[in-house]
């Protein structure tokens, strides 16, 4: 499980890298002085910190199910934010009043990792001044977080390659964080109930009639658009 949640970590990381990438160089500077603000600021709690401490706070099912619930909340509002940015892409010429806001929010997660690398710092060099390691992350994190960022824009220039490595990133997130807080135990137990097929079958052809009239009505709709276009260029 230690491992999963290490790969959790990384798969934030390279999270709130790709969502910078979709800044303003001047944003993503701003931001990774806001990031080394915070490990600055927090230096006296991780060092209160213990490996025993943390590790029961791991080990918590409340707290890791409560941790689940805001993974999830996160991963919705980036999955928001890669619709809003496809329909924006896609000739949506009405932006929505929450659309800058989805835009500006980098992700909240990254907070928490980020004191975690702390800790896990200050765990690692038993023999060095606590303040000194916390400044030295921070100026690594200050310079990191811009730089990377520029550097996976510049390796990725197309926005909508990043936009879905982003989206599948988070998704990847999501399970992933549902598979680490839940520490192996079941918290909702299926009930034992016989095979409905009834219900499976009825339920099966629901899903194939309303697909199937999704793509009627969107080709119908884009046949119209089109037909609309070219009256239009006549006239």
């Amino acid at each position: 499980m230690q491992y999963i949640f290490q790969i959790l970590i990384l798969f934030i990381l390279i999270s709130t890298l790709l969502k910078l990438s979709f800044w303003k160089p001047w944003q993503t500077v701003l931001f990774g002085l806001l990031c080394a603000v915070f490990i600055i600021g927090t230096c006296r709690w991780a060092v209160l910190q213990s490996k025993t401490q943390l590790a029961d706070f791991l080990g918590n099912t409340k707290i890791m199910q409560d941790a689940a619930v805001l993974i999830t909340i996160e991963a919705a509002l980036c999955f928001a934010f890669c619709f809003a940015e496809l329909q924006a892409m896609f000739g949506v010429k009405k932006e929505r009043g929450w659309k800058p806001l989805l835009n500006r929010y980098p992700g909240l997660l990254v907070f928490p990792v980020l004191f975690y690398l702390q800790t896990q710092l200050i765990f690692g060099m038993p023999g060095t001044g606590f303040a000194l390691l916390s400044y030295l992350l921070a100026a690594v994190v200050f310079l990191a977080l811009p730089l990377l960022s520029f550097l996976l824009k510049y390796l990725c220039p197309e926005r909508e390659l990043r936009l879905e490595v982003y989206f599948l990133v988070n998704l990847f997130v999501c399970i992933t964080g549902l598979i680490t807080t839940v520490n192996g135990n079941t918290t909702y137990s299926a009930a034992k109930e016989p095979v409905n097929i009834n219900a499976i079958l009825l339920s099966s052809g629901l899903f194939i009639l309303f697909f199937i009239l999704g793509i009627l009505g969107n080709k119908y709709k884009w046949t119209f658009k089109n037909n609309k276009s070219k009256n239009g260029n006549h006239l």
